[in-house]
C-alpha cells in the first residue's frame, strides 16, 4: 500500500510541475524584454511611489487608484522587484513568466477536481484516474500555453491579471476543498476560500463575479443544487459575499477617481450591449484561432447595429439560445459559456467603455472555462477508447492531432512573446496587423521619436501621428505627439495648433501642461507659460526639470513687468521664483 501512495503521490507532482514546466518554457522570450511605452512608462519609468519597500511605498500601493485600478498586492510586488532588481526590467518579467507558470499548475489541480465531479463523482479515487488526470493536463497545458496568455505574461502591467488568477485558483480549491468536507473542517476552507477571493479582489478587481461562478460550479459539475436547494449554498458563501460587496465599493471609487472613461451617453443602451456582445465573442474567436493577435482593439468612434458588433449580438444569443436547448445533453458547453459570461462581465463594455475594447489580458481568467471544455473533450475521447467505440488508429490520430496541436500553440506563443520583448516591434506589429488603429500609430511614432537626432525616424514617427489623426481626429495622444514632434524640430509656430487641441479635451492630462508651457517658454510668451507650468509642478513636485521651466518662466515674465513699470508685480514672481530655486537646491 506505501508503494502504491508514493506512486499516487509522485504522478501528482509530475503532472502539474511538467505542466508548470512546458508553460515557462513558451514564455522565456519574455524574460528578456524591456518595458513598453503602453502603461509601462507610466506604471514604472515615470513613477517614483512604488520603489521601495517601507512605510511610504505600502501607504501608495493601499491608497493609489491609478488609471483606475485599486491593486495594492500587485503593486507591492513591484516594489518586491525594485528592491531585488532596481529598474532592470529582466526581474519583473521573470516573475511575470514565474506567476503563470505557477497558475497553470494550479489549474491543473482544479480542472481535476471538476473533471473527476462532471464524471460522476469526486472521490479520490476517481481523481487518480488517469484518464481524469491526463485529461486536466491537457487542460492546464491549453491554458498554459495558449497565445492569448502572451499579453498579460509579457507586459509587465499586465501582472495584476496573472496575481488575480492565482489568489482565485487558490479560492477555487480551497471551495472545492469545502464541499467535500463537513462541520468546522468546511467551514474554516470556506473562510479560508473568502481570505483568497479577498486577497485576488487586491491584486485586480476583475474576481468580483467568483461567488456567482462558485454558485455555477454547484449546479455544474459538482450537482450540488437538486439536493440541497438554493439558499444553503448561498448561505455557505456568505463571507465570500460580503468581501466582494466591500470590494465592488472599492473598485467603483477607483473606476471613478482613478480614469476618465468614454461619457455613458455617447453610446446608447443597444450600442452597449452590442460592444459587450463583441467582448463576449472575440475571446471564443480568438481561442480557436490564436493568431493575428494585436495588443490594442481600438474603440471605434460610433458603433452601429449593421456591423460586427450587431452581428456579435446575434451570434451570442444565438449561442446561449442553443446552449440552454441542449443543455442536458451537454451541460458543461452551457456551463463554460455561463462562466466566461460571469467573469467578462464586470470589465465589459457593458460596465465602462475604455480605449481598448477587447485587451487579450482580459481573457485570462474566462479562458480557463473554454480550456476545461477542452479536457473534457480529452476525457471523452479517453472514454470512447476504453469502451473499444473508437479503434486504436483512430485514436493515435487523435492524439498525434493534439500533440501537433499542443505544438503549434507553443511556438505562437513564443514568436507572440519576441514581438512584446520591446516597444517598436510591437507596435509595427500592431499597425500592420491593423492599419486602421490611429493609437498604434500614435505609439509607434512615439517610439521614433525617443532616439533623437536621426531625421528619417522623426520624418516617419510625423507621417504616423498625421495618419493617426486623419483616423480619429479625437485622439488626443496623437494631436499630443506632432506637437512634441514639431518641439523637437524646432517649428514651434506649427507645434502650437496640435498642443492646444490636446489640451481642448478634457481633463487634459498635466504633460499636455507642461508640454505647451515649455512651447510658450521657448517662444517667449512668458505670461501664457507660467500657469501651465504651475499646474505641471504641482502635480508633480518631485519633478525638478518642471520647477526649472517655471522659474525660467517667472523670471522672464517679471522682466516684461519690470519693463512695463509693474514691480510690485514683477516682485511677486520674482519671490515665487527664488522659493523655488531653493527647493530644487534642497530637493534635486
Amino acid at each position: 500500500m506505501s508503494v502504491c501512495l508514493r506512486a499516487r503521490s509522485t504522478r501528482s507532482l509530475t503532472l502539474p510541475l511538467a505542466v508548470s514546466a512546458l508553460t515557462a518554457v513558451c514564455f522565456l522570450p519574455a524574460v528578456s524584454g524591456s518595458f513598453l511605452n503602453w502603461d509601462d512608462d507610466v506604471n514604472f519609468l515615470q513613477n517614483h511611489a512604488y520603489r521601495g519597500l517601507g512605510l511610504q511605498q505600502i501607504r501608495w500601493a493601499f491608497t493609489s487608484v491609478l488609471f483606475g485600478h485599486y491593486i495594492p498586492l500587485t503593486r507591492l510586488t513591484f516594489s518586491l522587484n525594485f528592491v531585488l532588481g532596481g529598474m532592470n526590467p529582466w526581474g519583473y518579467h521573470l516573475l511575470n513568466v514565474l506567476l503563470h507558470a505557477t497558475n497553470a499548475a494550479l489549474f491543473y489541480v482544479v480542472a481535476r477536481r471538476l473533471l473527476a465531479a462532471a464524471a460522476g463523482g469526486g472521490s479520490q479515487a476517481r481523481r487518480d484516474d488517469p484518464a481524469i488526470s491526463a485529461a486536466a493536463a491537457v487542460a492546464a497545458l491549453v491554458f498554459g500555453i495558449h497565445p492569448l496568455r502572451v499579453e498579460p505574461v509579457a507586459w509587465v502591467t499586465g501582472r495584476a491579471d496573472l496575481l488575480c488568477a492565482t489568489f482565485v485558483l487558490l479560492a477555487t480549491w480551497a471551495y472545492l476543498r469545502a464541499v467535500e468536507g463537513a462541520g468546522s473542517a468546511r467551514r474554516g476552507l470556506v473562510l479560508a476560500s473568502a481570505g483568497a477571493l479577498a486577497a485576488a479582489l487586491l491584486s485586480k478587481g476583475v474576481a468580483l463575479s467568483i461567488p456567482a461562478v462558485l454558485l455555477l460550479l454547484d449546479i455544474y459539475p459538482l450537482r450540488r443544487s437538486p439536493r440541497l436547494g438554493w439558499w444553503p449554498l448561498v448561505r455557505e458563501k456568505i463571507p465570500l459575499f460580503v468581501v466582494t460587496l466591500v470590494a465592488a465599493a472599492v473598485v467603483v471609487y477607483a473606476v471613478r477617481h482613478g480614469t476618465p472613461l468614454t461619457p455613458s451617453g455617447r453610446y446608447g443602451v443597444v450600442a452597449r450591449m452590442a460592444i459587450a456582445a463583441y467582448s463576449f465573442i472575440v475571446p471564443i474567436a480568438r481561442f480557436v484561432w490564436p493568431f493575428a493577435l494585436s495588443p490594442l482593439t481600438e474603440m471605434p468612434a460610433r458603433v452601429t447595429l449593421d456591423s460586427k458588433f450587431g452581428l456579435a449580438l446575434v451570434v451570442a444569443v444565438v449561442i446561449t439560445v442553443v446552449l440552454v436547448v441542449v443543455r442536458r445533453r451537454w451541460p458543461a458547453g452551457l456551463a463554460a459559456w455561463t462562466f466566461s459570461l460571469l467573469v467578462l462581465a464586470p470589465i465589459s463594455a457593458a460596465v465602462k467603455v475604455t480605449t481598448d475594447l477587447v485587451p487579450d489580458r482580459h481573457s485570462y481568467l474566462a479562458g480557463l472555462g473554454l480550456a476545461a471544455l477542452i479536457g473534457g473533450g480529452v476525457l471523452g475521447v479517453i472514454r470512447l477508447v476504453r469502451r473499444g467505440a473508437l479503434s486504436r488508429p483512430m485514436a493515435w490520430v487523435a492524439a498525434g492531432a493534439g500533440l501537433t496541436l499542443l505544438l503549434a500553440l507553443g511556438a505562437t506563443s513564443w514568436s507572440y512573446s519576441e514581438i512584446w520583448r520591446d516597444p517598436e516591434t510591437l507596435w509595427r506589429w500592431a499597425v500592420a496587423v491593423d492599419p486602421g488603429c490611429a493609437l498604434c500609430h500614435s505609439n509607434l511614432g512615439e517610439v521614433l521619436l525617443e532616439i533623437p537626432g536621426d531625421p528619417s525616424r522623426a520624418a516617419e514617427a510625423m507621417n504616423l501621428f498625421r495618419r493617426a489623426i486623419a483616423r480619429r481626429p479625437d485622439l488626443r495622444e496623437a494631436h499630443f505627439n506632432l506637437g512634441t514632434a514639431l518641439m523637437i524640430q524646432g517649428r514651434y509656430a506649427e507645434a502650437e495648433a496640435p498642443l492646444r487641441r490636446s489640451m481642448e479635451q478634457t481633463p487634459a492630462p498635466i504633460i499636455v501642461h507642461e508640454r505647451l508651457g515649455r512651447l510658450y517658454l521657448l517662444q517667449r510668451r512668458y505670461d501664457e507659460a507660467v500657469p501651465l507650468l504651475r499646474n505641471a509642478a504641482r502635480a508633480a513636485p518631485q519633478a525638478a526639470d518642471v520647477r526649472g521651466y517655471l522659474v525660467e518662466a517667472l523670471d522672464g515674465r517679471a522682466r516684461e513687468l519690470q519693463r512695463q513699470d509693474r514691480g510690485a508685480e514683477a516682485e511677486l514672481l520674482l519671490g515665487e521664483s527664488r522659493a523655488l530655486t531653493g527647493e530644487i537646491v534642497r530637493r534635486p
